[in-house]
């Protein structure tokens, strides 16, 4: 059997099948279009080591799984998946008995090697597009090669990519380099000569470009834009051509996207998202129209979670975009941004590694038994994230205090959904319950149906699906909502009823959300960030909300999606979250310390009832911490307590303890016994509060507030100034040769020399030498504006006049 025969993967097969002989991993670099994800399983299942056992050729998206499957199953001539082909996706299952190559999309590799962690029966797994880096490739990889290390060193491992950074996988697996060039044509590059202003107006840019260069060349278009939402604008503006548009994304159904994919009578524009980049091939496409941009996951951190962004691509996939010109013969790329901002274009884009949140790969190692630190990683998990997503599973329930997974967490790693999603089904109590977890972990999981607009904050008005929604949105809905029916057990007549803000909250614990105040609106969160809602929205005037989805506007998190949830279905719910506070607690409104019950839920105060009385102690401690929340401002800061501040620190820089750094709650409270109000602080005497009596004796010796000077005289030291600055009228330090040294010579004193008018007349820190030197001309000076006064020719040795 040697299927494919005029694809250029054929020279390279010689090499890769010597290279999984002599060792048990490989990396394969093609080109897009080389045949390496249909054609290099075929011919791998025919080796010795695969006998009698199945390859898994892991593909990044569902779309691509389903056109590679179908594709090897024709070149077998068995027309569809479910034979000698199979294919597993999260809603597409085909194969039997017979199946030695089975196509399954990233996540489900992970799901399949949690429930069997020894991939019985399987001879190799096939990591196509690694180059793309998605996080459950990334983790799939790592697992794959712990499995292989510990329990199956036989187990085979490829790494197919279309880009040439291979050194990285080699090095990773210990593996050779298998390269096929490839075979393409020539494709003419052309920029725009300026850039689109803003992602909103692509779609009309693009229809505009795609108009303008069917014009003057033939051939099918592939245009490339970041999502649903562009390519139906686009569509929409290119109504009444000679051609079919015709969309390829993945939230279409598998017969339009075959659609997209299978050549027609008539030419065709094909508006794709990234996934026709490299593991798709579009037939007949001799023009592309690159729009420039994708969407990617990124760290939200007004969530916690990663969501989908649109940003500018890199220069590697502007090169693998143009490339889909150049397949069957010459071709020309169009791209609607300058050659200017080619040129800053980032080189490769980043691994979602680096920039998602990493809640769901840390609970996939906890329940493969291996920390992430322990495993494999192209690029190992960033430290500050993985810990961010430890705690986040342990207020989820699904790690103990000690990191290791718990019963729940192992339910929530059998789901395949996020975390929070995962909590929030395993927190159902009956059949109608978990149908409406279902929903809702759909609804959260897709594109929200509303989008776009400023729709109510209710998540469950978006259940009922108003006429007004996203179809596309809401189909993805529907599909994922079934899907996760299933692998909760429900049926698919159980209607979906129960509390919404109960499940909600199982699965976002730290986002339940209690109304401030009377404020309409305004809202804090058991995380401790505000959140706002509009004051006209209905839920703005709950007491209580769990809130599943915020968005970041400016400086402050706006709630999209929650839903209601009462006091006593929380206190039913998690009763172990609950805690009562007795003691004192400051009052803003009143600007003082009240003794008080609190029943709080994380730092929620969702009760509060005076006391009659309160430990002293813990009445100043908390008067002393409200006074540090406001940066002390309410003590008296006169000139002198400023200023013995600033001598404080000085003496801090220079030896450290016991010298205080700064002044603190710990310092101040025991000051405060009796006190109650924060307009009492005023009566303190600070200059005690900052450093003990016998501090301020070696302070006064070592920084002293007041210099003394000829005649009995003395002047202050401003050591708040960058350099301490002794200030005084010329006439005042005659008969000072020098100025006294500070803390032994470790700190510099300057002196202001000063009219008699109180004007500056020079600065100096050697003030022996200016009476010398600089001091001639400025005699000469005040001797014309103050004839009255004595200008002695050495006033070093001059006596002050009296």
């Amino acid at each position: 059997m040697n299927p494919g025969t005029d694809l250029p993967i054929q020279e390279a097969l010689p090499a890769l099948r010597d290279a999984l002989r002599a060792g048990p991993n490989a990396v394969l670099v093609a080109p897009p279009g080389a045949g390496k994800t249909t054609v290099a399983p075929l011919a791998l299942m025919e080796e010795p080591w695969a006998a009698g056992g199945k390859l898994l050729v892991l593909e990044p998206r569902r779309v691509a799984a389903r056109a590679a499957a179908r594709r090897m199953a024709e070149l077998l001539g068995e027309g569809a998946p479910g034979e000698t082909i199979g294919l597993a996706t999260r809603l597409d299952r085909a194969g039997s008995a017979r199946t030695r190559v089975e196509v399954v999309t990233e996540g489900l590799l992970v799901r399949r090697l949690q429930s069997d962690p020894g991939l019985e029966g399987v001879t190799a797994v096939l990591f196509d597009e690694a180059h793309e880096r998605h996080l459950d490739t990334d983790l799939g990889l790592a697992l794959c090669l712990d499995l292989q290390r510990a329990l199956r060193p036989e187990l085979r491992l490829l790494a197919m990519s279309a880009t040439l950074d291979g050194a990285r996988f080699t090095e990773l697996m210990e593996a050779p380099l298998v390269e096929s060039r490839g075979r393409a044509f020539p494709v003419r590059v052309e920029h725009a000569k300026r850039d689109i202003a803003e992602p909103r107006d692509l779609p009309e840019a693009m229809a505009r470009a795609i108009r303008e260069v069917m014009g003057r060349e033939g051939g099918d278009v592939l245009a490339f834009l970041p999502g649903w939402g562009e390519i139906r604008r686009t569509a929409e503006r290119l109504g009444g051509m000679d051609a079919d548009v015709l969309p390829l994304h993945g939230e279409l159904p598998p017969a339009e996207q075959d659609r997209a994919l299978t050549a027609g009578p008539r030419r065709r524009v094909v508006l794709a998202t990234s996934i026709a980049e490299t593991s798709l091939t579009v037939p007949g496409v001799r023009i592309v129209v690159d729009g420039g941009f994708r969407r990617t996951p990124r760290l939200d951190p007004a969530t916690g979670l990663s969501r989908l962004v649109t940003t500018r691509i890199s220069r590697a996939a502007a090169e693998q975009r143009a490339g889909r010109a150049g397949r069957t013969e010459p071709g020309v790329a169009l791209r609607l941004w300058s050659e200017a901002t080619q040129r800053g274009m980032a080189l490769q884009d980043r691994p979602e590694m680096l920039e998602s949140e990493l809640s769901g790969l840390v609970l996939d190692c906890a329940a493969w038994g291996a920390a992430p630190s322990d495993l494999l990683f192209p690029d190992p998990p960033p430290a500050g994230a993985v810990e961010a997503a430890r705690a986040l599973l342990r207020d989820l329930d699904a790690l103990d205090r000690e990191g290791r997974i718990t019963a729940m967490g192992r339910r929530m790693a059998r789901l395949g959904a996020h975390p929070r999603l995962a909590r929030m089904m395993c927190a159902v109590e009956n059949e109608e319950e978990a149908a409406l977890a279902a929903e809702l972990a759909a609804l959260l999981e897709e594109r929200d149906p509303l989008r776009g607009r400023e729709p109510p904050a209710d998540i469950t008005l978006r259940l009922d699906h108003p006429a007004d929604s996203d179809p596309v949105a809401l189909r993805a809905i529907r599909r994922t909502a079934a899907l996760h029916r299933r692998r909760l057990g429900v049926h698919g007549n159980v209607h979906a009823a129960g509390d919404a803000g109960a499940l909600l909250a199982a699965g976002f614990p730290d986002r339940i959300a209690l109304r401030r105040g009377t404020m309409d609106g305004a809202f804090r969160m058991a995380s401790g960030q505000g959140a706002r809602l509009p004051a006209t929205d209905p839920l703005s005037r709950e007491r209580l909300l769990a809130v599943a989805d915020l968005e970041l506007k400016g400086t402050e998190a706006r709630i999209r999606m929650a839903a209601p949830i009462g006091l006593a279905t929380l206190e039913e719910r998690f009763p172990e979250r609950f805690r009562v506070e007795e003691g004192a607690a400051f009052d803003a409104r009143a600007g003082a310390v009240l003794a008080r019950r609190r029943r709080m839920f994380g730092p929620l105060v969702l009760e509060e009832t005076p006391l009659p009385s309160a430990d002293p102690e813990a009445m100043a401690r908390a008067l002393a911490e409200a006074a540090a929340a406001r940066e002390f401002r309410d003590l008296d800061w006169s000139k002198a307590a400023e200023q013995l501040r600033a001598r404080i620190a000085r003496m801090c820089a220079l030896e450290g303890d016991p010298w205080p750094e700064a002044l603190t709650a710990d310092a101040l409270a025991p000051h405060l016994y009796g006190l109650s109000k924060l307009s009492e602080l005023k009566s303190l005497d600070v200059a005690q509060i900052l450093l003990p009596h016998d501090l301020r004796r070696r302070l006064d010796a070592e920084l002293p507030a007041r210099i003394a000077l000829p005649q009995g005289r003395s002047a202050a030291v401003d050591y708040a100034a960058e350099v301490p600055t002794l200030e005084a009228r010329a006439q005042h330090l005659y008969g000072l040769s020098a100025l006294p040294p500070l803390a032994g010579g470790r700190v510099p004193l300057q002196v202001a020399l000063l009219s008699p008018a109180g004007r500056p007349i020079a600065i100096t820190r050697d003030l022996a030498g200016f009476w010398k030197g600089g001091w001639l001309d400025a005699r000469k000076d005040m001797r014309g504006r103050y004839p009255k006064h004595d200008w002695p020719e050495d006033p070093g040795s001059a006596l002050a006049p009296s």
